[in-house]
């Protein structure tokens, strides 16, 4: 495990100051704002922990309100809805400054037998076949809007070895392509005898990093790392279908089926590496380009 790796574990071991209300911190991010993908994973976290053991994530539904400061600390607020028989829904409010940020709807579910299909996992190659972040991202440093932004955007995803099947955005940016990405990922290290959340959490926390990428290759634009595009996400659902180690590979494969309006909406798949659908995600981001 790297320290990367080990200080985003630390991000995630919420501070408990009242039964069901709990703070986090923050860590610098690519941008001036708090990620996306942090504040899920923490809300996320903070629900969990005001349910039962033996009922697992099985969906979550969020809507990004403000951006956040990465200089102050997130308060979370748990809201205990529902406990039923087979499941639990739980309602998180993230806020800083006095202001709510991230809003948050979480459902869990008792483990039981039921109908069972999936759509198969999409070809793709072997992950240590392709290039790593440390490998693939100085080649285009010369087509980032400055000179700090390879070196953010490294030490923004070290805590997880993220590998692009096909190049990203920025790499092919004027080039309209189809609007299709796909990434491998697991953490940098192993994660030992951790809890089924923790996993899950994790898994949260990557699935904001390239989910809209598919968007861009559409349009030809490299991003907010090129300055072809302003924006931020707006809203994020997670299915778990079936269990998953974040510390295995896990293909992430990405589309998206629309723009328009001043916003992109990208949909994933996120299947283990013997084939599995583990997770369908969706989300809708703002996108866009600078006057």
């Amino acid at each position: 495990m790297n320290d990367a790796l080990a200080g985003l574990l630390v991000l995630l071991d919420l501070e408990r100051i009242e039964q069901d209300i709990f703070r986090g911190q923050s860590r610098s991010a690519v941008i001036p704002r708090v990620f996306g993908g942090q504040v899920a994973a923490q809300a996320l976290v903070a629900a969990g922990r005001t349910v039962p053991d033996d009922r697992h994530t099985h969906s979550l539904h969020a809507y990004f309100l403000r951006p956040g400061d990465p200089g102050a600390p997130i308060v979370y607020t748990v809201d205990r809805i529902r406990d039923g028989r087979s499941f639990t829904t739980r309602r998180v409010v993230a806020v800083q400054h006095g202001q709510p940020i991230f809003h948050l709807s979480a459902s869990f579910q008792t483990w039981e037998e039921g109908l069972d299909h999936q759509e198969p996992m999409p070809p793709a190659p072997d992950p240590e076949t392709l290039a790593t972040g440390e490998e693939m991202v100085p080649r285009y440093a010369a087509a980032f809007i400055d000179e700090g932004v390879a070196d953010r955007l490294l030490e923004a995803r070290a805590a997880v070895d993220l590998r692009y099947v096909h190049e990203p955005p920025y790499a092919t940016r004027g080039t309209p392509r189809e609007p299709r990405s796909q990434v491998w990922f697991r953490t940098n290290g192993k994660l030992g005898d951790v809890d089924p959340l923790t996993h899950v959490c994790l898994t949260t926390y990557v699935s904001d990093m390239t989910l809209l990428d598919s968007v861009l290759l559409a349009h030809g634009r490299g991003g907010w790392t090129t300055g072809d595009i302003t924006g931020a996400s707006l809203d994020h659902a997670m299915w778990f279908h079936r269990p998953l180690r974040a510390d295995d590979w896990l293909l992430y494969d990405q589309h998206s089926p629309s723009a328009s309006g001043g916003r992109g909406l990208g949909q994933g798949r996120i299947y283990t590496r013997d084939g599995k659908l583990a997770v369908t995600v969706i989300q809708e981001g703002v996108m866009r380009v600078p006057r």
